[in-house]
Parts: C-alpha cells; structure tokens; sequence
C-alpha cells in the first residue's frame, strides 16, 4: 500500500501576491516618474520646435534670395515664391508657415539696409516676447 505523502506548497502562503497596498504604492509611484519625466519631455519638445521655427525662417530667407537674384528684386509677399512664371515656385505652401502653424513675418525692405526680412515669431506668433516667444530674424 502506498504511503500517504503530506502535500507542501511551493510556495510559502505570504508570497503568493501582491496587496493591495503594495499595489496601489506601485501605481502611485509610477505616475510620479511619469509626471516628472513627461515634464521633461514636453520642455524639449517645445525647444525643438521653436530651433524648427528658427531654422525655416532661414530656409524661406534662402528662397526669399533666389526670387530676388531671378527676378532683380525681392518678393512684395512671400505668396509670390509660390507663383509658377518665370523660374517659379521658389517655395511650397507650407514653407511659408512656421512649426506653430503661424505666418512668417515679412517686410521688403528691411530695416538696417536689409533687402528684406523673414522673421519667425515664436510661439505666440506675435512680434516681440521673449523665451519661448522671441523673434527670431532670418539673418540671424
């Protein structure tokens, strides 16, 4: 006849899970890392959009010179870059919005003996500001 054999757990009754307490500690925990890290994250989000801004503006100053050097003289608007006579379009649609989805700012002629000026805003999309919200020239 076969031996009754005792039956042990393999595992001890206070390791089986977690408690709620434990739980809800983890959880807490979690979204204070989150929250932190998130900040972070979102703060340079921010700053590369606003070098994205900084660098478009140099981009439609670039094109904004190549109508002039085709044409002898610099865009009244910056809606001209997109006309197809001549060796046209100079530019596409969305080049001449900035990455907060704002207008360039645009003058013909410039102030201190510029030809011309495209300036980016900043996120605010309106002239002056600092931080965040300073302008940014294409000369620059």
């Amino acid at each position: 006849m076969r031996a009754l054999r005792r039956r042990v757990p393999l595992i001890p009754s206070r390791a089986r899970g977690f408690t709620l307490m434990e739980m809800i500690a983890v959880i807490v925990l979690l979204g204070i890392v989150i929250a932190i890290v998130g900040g972070n994250v979102m703060g340079s989000f921010d700053k590369s959009k606003y070098k994205a801004g900084t660098i478009a503006a140099q981009k439609l100053g670039e094109q904004v010179a190549q109508y002039a050097m085709s044409a002898g003289h610099a865009p009244s608007a910056l809606q001209d870059l997109l006309k197809r006579d001549g060796l046209g379009p100079f530019a596409r649609e969305a080049d001449l919005k900035d990455p907060y989805g704002h207008a360039f700012a645009y003058r013909a002629p410039g102030e201190d003996g510029r030809d011309f000026e495209v300036v980016f805003l900043g996120k605010d999309g309106k002239p002056g500001g600092d931080g965040m919200n300073l302008d940014h020239g294409h000369w620059q």
